[in-house]
């Protein structure tokens, strides 16, 4: 048999050409991982001010002026508003003037990263002193800095991007195809509120709104790459894997908050399986669903174009399989 035309004969050529490439790939990941991290800073971060008209809307200028482009400041009349923001999800923090002076009440649950810089923040606004915090979502007191959530949700995003990849590998049915990401899908869920609720205490809400979450999550997850894989067979596994998690996790903030990423990173990882699925999350277990409506949507389009693209695709593959499909195989050696 003729040697491919592209093939590579010198096997000393072909070492130095894959540790060429694996260099490239590093040099791109390093600061695709560290760039984010290493610049979290307030970015038009939505806070509030409550109380009276004066005192609040001179508090709200000084917040301005001590952070320019750090704050979107909403004002509000009095502390039971700014309270009410909070748990709805539309503000991270409010500073709440009062007779006895400022104190700060925040929602750590949403992002304790946020909570401890509007708490050093509070302190330098009043020169020192110490500021009353009142936390009016707390987080997990099994998990105060929320590092249990960041590192319990990368192991779904892994599981989703794994179970999409295999299931396009190895079965051959498009029909068992979708019937396995579903399948998979509410095991996930379930198995993850479990761990993440019921073992680890991590989560702290509704365990079957968790687990509509999580199950939500790894089939938008999933179904992105085993619907891209055949589409495109396995270049599609890739760019699947790259949309799901070479990309979505560093800009995920799952870990952080949207608005401390550099933008406009922050708002696209919204946009993307896993910072989607982290605000979901985030929503489902201390929020009571507030704030889920954006990443439903985001996370549903992802699972219902995967799905369509399983069940048109016509590739596969399987070693040694052809493009056509395995649909139209004779039944007794249908997989």
């Amino acid at each position: 048999m003729p040697a491919h035309p592209y093939r590579i004969r010198s096997p000393w050529l072909l070492a130095a050409l894959v540790a060429s490439l694996a260099v490239v790939v590093q040099a791109l990941l390093v600061p695709l991982f560290a760039a984010p991290a290493a610049h979290l800073a307030p970015r038009d971060l939505p806070i509030a001010v409550a109380g009276p008209a004066p005192a609040a809307a001179e508090l709200a200028a000084r917040l301005t002026a001590a952070h320019p482009g750090g704050f979107a400041v909403t004002t509000l009349p009095d502390g039971a508003a700014a309270d009410r923001a909070l748990r709805d999800r539309e503000a991270y923090a409010a500073f709440v003037v009062g007779p006895d002076g400022v104190a700060l009440h925040t929602a750590p649950a949403a992002s304790p990263t946020v909570a401890a810089l509007l708490t050093e923040a509070a302190t330098q606004l009043s020169a020192g002193r110490p500021v009353p915090v009142v936390q009016v979502v707390p987080a997990d007191p099994d998990d105060p800095r929320g590092a249990g959530f960041a590192a319990g949700f990368l192991p779904l995003a892994l599981a989703g991007m794994l179970a999409g990849a295999l299931l396009t590998v190895l079965v051959a049915r498009r029909a068992a195809r979708l019937a396995g990401l579903l399948g998979f899908a509410v095991l996930a869920g379930l198995v993850g509120a479990a761990v993440l609720h019921g073992w680890l205490g991590v989560l702290d809400g509704d365990l079957w709104r968790e687990a509509g979450a999580i199950g939500l999550f790894t089939l938008a997850a999933a179904g992105t790459v085993a619907g891209l894989g055949a589409l495109l067979g396995a270049p599609g596994i890739g760019l699947g894997a790259l949309l799901v998690f070479l990309v979505g996790n560093p800009l995920s903030a799952v870990s952080a908050a949207p608005e401390l990423l550099p933008q406009p990173w922050g708002a696209v990882g919204q946009f993307l399986p896993v910072g989607a699925g982290g605000t979901l999350l985030r929503s489902a277990a201390f929020f009571d669903g507030a704030g889920a409506g954006r990443p439903v949507a985001v996370l549903a389009g992802y699972a219902l174009v995967g799905l369509a693209l399983v069940l048109v695709g016509r590739r596969s593959v399987r070693a040694g399989a052809t493009s056509p499909a395995a649909d139209r195989r004779p039944a007794e050696v249908a997989v």
